[in-house]
């Protein structure tokens, strides 16, 4: 029988626990190459948009890795260059962070989600020197190449005419690579998160950050072992597929299973994945959870599963329940940022507190500040804090990178602030309430609203706008926005589906308000400021009442 990975006596593991982290480290070499030294020891299992399957090994992964580092570096890339990686739910997304590991560049992930605009703004956000994407995504890149100077190279998986072919660089790259040593500090990955009165922020971590911080995240929350194949559910542009998708199941020696699936969730094709393959670990976002729980699960009859995490949204006791429910299983929440790795829990093994997502991760000290910044008692609702003196938990960024503004708002005295409200009971247990900010929770997506309001002004109809979070029993929330027209334009569900197009074509089509209001005026501060809090307020009421 497999060891437990549980946390065992809670208490003991925590204070006892501690995360080294040498001078020098580069995970590639020192934990991934670990497993391959076994040429046969599975690294993910990856089914193609058909249903056809493979298998690569972590030794495969191992050579394909060297040679883009190498590669990379044959076609002018440096050490700490960053490098652009829009890719869908491909092998070669994988191949490519390891190659940056090695090589020491830069990896920003971004998804296929991302219009025009959003990547040439990342791109020279970031800097980056090197691009790297499919050929269902070139189009997008290349217009936005126009407006990217720091841009040198585009590679194209698959090839395209004129561009760099990725397996062409690959097959004259050599597979040798010697490991750098290079300090733990160096940057490693760099990932945008939505804000709330400007454009994405960009998060710093380091070699030993994201690496060696999920070892908590795959030992104790996944419970992950050498034996399992675990799934995900994300894209490749968000950090939790570094979570949970990458770092965590590796550190702990698991298979990652990989669908390609394109287009929109199918919770019953889902569902039949754990009927084909032995998935035993499983992370969804409560969105998916709910809807899959919409199909006649007694039909459904998966091969391995034994253990299921969610996070990105509120686990409500509800869901857990159903779940459990009708599969047998326990859906073990977690919480954490883009700016941080695993910081609380309800890890397996722990007491459940219905409407709890746990307590405090080993490593992590979490606290609970009120407005005066002072730890508020048991049961009083207040900011989430994480302390960083007199030691920084080693699962921490470093900083918003060129953002001195936002480092200094999120890091004050010996903490770093969340954004996140919850409140924390007499046993540690921690109760999330929602954003501090107005960043928008829905479907595990966050989104800023300010690009949203500034994709509205764009538009010749729209004098204001003001978006916001609206209440919904499937995504937890939606975006709404409520719009003051300009002279000449009149209120009609055709000027409604109108703006939603604009806002789909100027930015993320994830982002575009489901819901649209149109409002005479909108509050605001005797500064002028909006109020999108009283708007949030009037919306609760109104759903509220209406419900």
């Amino acid at each position: 029988m497999s060891t437990s990975y549980q946390i065992g006596d809670y208490r003991e593991t925590y204070r006892t626990f501690r995360l080294e982290v040498p001078e020098r480290f580069n995970w590639a070499y020192e934990v991934f190459d670990l497993w391959g030294r076994d040429a046969n020891k599975v690294a993910m299992v990856w089914v193609s948009p058909e249903g056809k399957s493979r298998q690569v090994t972590f030794h495969k992964f191992g050579e394909r890795s060297r040679r883009a580092a190498n590669a990379f570096a044959g076609i002018g890339a440096r050490p700490g260059d960053r490098v652009f990686i829009m890719l869908p739910r491909i092998v070669e997304w994988w191949e490519v962070v390891l190659g940056c590991i090695r090589g020491r560049f830069v990896s920003v992930p971004g998804t296929t989600l991302l219009t025009v605009k959003d990547i040439a703004y990342r791109i020279n956000q970031a800097g980056a020197k090197v691009a790297v994407t499919d050929r269902d995504n070139l189009d997008k890149l290349l217009a936005a190449r126009e407006e990217c100077p720091s841009l040198e190279q585009v590679i194209v998986i698959g090839g395209a005419r004129g561009l760099l072919n990725y397996e062409g660089l690959l097959r004259s790259a050599s597979p040798n690579l010697a490991n750098p040593r290079n300090p733990s500090s160096d940057p490693l990955m760099l990932y945008f998160t939505s804000g709330t009165t400007g454009y994405p922020k960009m998060v710093l971590n380091t070699h030993a950050t994201y690496p060696i911080g999920h070892v908590i995240t795959g030992k104790f929350w996944l419970d992950n072992r050498p034996s399992d194949l675990h799934w995900t559910l994300s894209d490749t542009g968000w950090a939790q597929c570094a979570w949970t998708s990458f770092f965590a199941p590796w550190n702990m020696g698991a298979a990652i299973f990989i669908w390609d699936a394109r287009g929109k969730f199918d919770p019953e094709a889902t569902l039949r994945k754990f009927e084909e393959h032995p998935i035993t670990t499983f992370f969804a976002p409560p969105t998916a959870y709910r809807m899959m729980l919409l199909e006649d699960l007694g039909r459904f009859k998966p091969k391995a599963l034994r253990h299921c995490v969610g996070a990105g949204e509120a686990v409500t006791p509800e869901l857990v329940e159903a779940w459990r429910a009708k599969t047998g299983h326990h859906i073990h929440e977690g919480y954490g940022q883009t700016e941080t790795t695993l910081c609380v829990a309800s890890f397996p093994g722990l007491p459940y507190k219905p409407g709890s997502m746990g307590v405090a991760a080993p490593g992590f000290q979490v606290a609970i500040m009120d407005e005066q910044g002072r730890e508020a008692p048991p049961g009083q609702e207040g900011e989430v804090a994480i302390r960083v003196k007199p030691q920084r938990p080693v699962g921490l960024f470093i900083e918003y990178w060129k953002h001195f503004e936002g480092t200094a708002k999120a890091f004050r005295g010996d903490w770093y602030f969340t954004g996140d409200r919850a409140s924390r009971d007499e046993d540690g247990y921690f109760y999330f309430v929602g954003r501090a900010d107005d960043v928008i929770g829905s479907a595990s997506y966050r989104i800023g609203p300010f690009e949203v309001e500034s994709a509205l002004a764009e538009h010749p109809a729209v004098a204001e706008a003001a978006v916001i979070g609206s209440p919904d029993a499937l995504r937890g929330e939606v975006v709404k926005a409520f719009v003051v027209l300009a002279p000449g334009h009149a209120p009609s569900e055709a000027l409604v589906a109108e703006l939603q197009e604009h806002v789909k074509r100027v930015t993320a089509p994830y982002k575009y308000p489901r819901e649209v209001e149109f409002i005479a005026e909108l509050p605001k501060t005797i500064s002028g400021k909006i109020r999108r809090t009283e708007l949030r307020q009037r919306e609760r009421e109104r759903k509220l009442f209406k419900g």
